[in-house]
């Protein structure tokens, strides 16, 4: 796997990846905003199994923002990420607050290159594949790479955070 350019898909994420030297894919489509899903529509729209497709989750917690990554085929079980972190509890982050912390839009936020950085659970089935994909940073735009290099770059910890 090699990385691929095209003209307009710079974002923070593709320039953390291109910075680090890490392999990886871009995969645009064209974005439907009365699409019910953005993780089924990019599972659709780009032909991968929906278990390689994961979707990135602002989370508030007592002290902090955090992040969850989970495949798009459940949903995240914010008991488990808070233990993970070593929390009580923790609740979806409000949207407004994701934006301004993350730098980009929902929909689109993306683990990789986020305006300020968030502790970080990857739910552990993501080790279960060679590769896996993750929002390149706006809408229509997946970025497919390993879940090692996913973890190195972002300082995730794996656990089991899927509902």
């Amino acid at each position: 796997m090699s990385s691929r350019k095209k003209h307009g898909t710079g974002t923070p994420a593709t320039l953390v990846l291109e910075t680090a030297g890490v392999p990886f894919m871009l995969h645009g489509y064209d974005h439907n905003p009365r699409h019910p899903s953005f993780g089924q529509e990019a599972a659709e729209s780009l032909g991968f199994a929906p278990e390689r497709i994961f979707k990135t989750l602002m989370i508030q917690l007592a002290d902090g923002m955090a992040v969850g990554i989970v495949p798009v085929t459940g949903t995240l079980d914010l008991k488990a990420l808070a233990t993970a972190l070593g929390q009580k509890k923790a609740a979806m982050a409000d949207p407004a607050a994701a934006q301004r912390r993350t730098g980009y839009v929902l929909g689109g936020i993306s683990p990789l290159g986020q305006r300020t950085p968030s502790p970080t659970v990857l739910d552990s089935s993501a080790t279960e594949h060679g590769t896996i994909l993750v929002s390149g940073g706006r809408r229509g735009l997946d970025v497919e790479l390993s879940p090692a290099d996913l973890i190195r770059l972002t300082g995730a910890i794996t656990a089991s955070i899927r509902a």
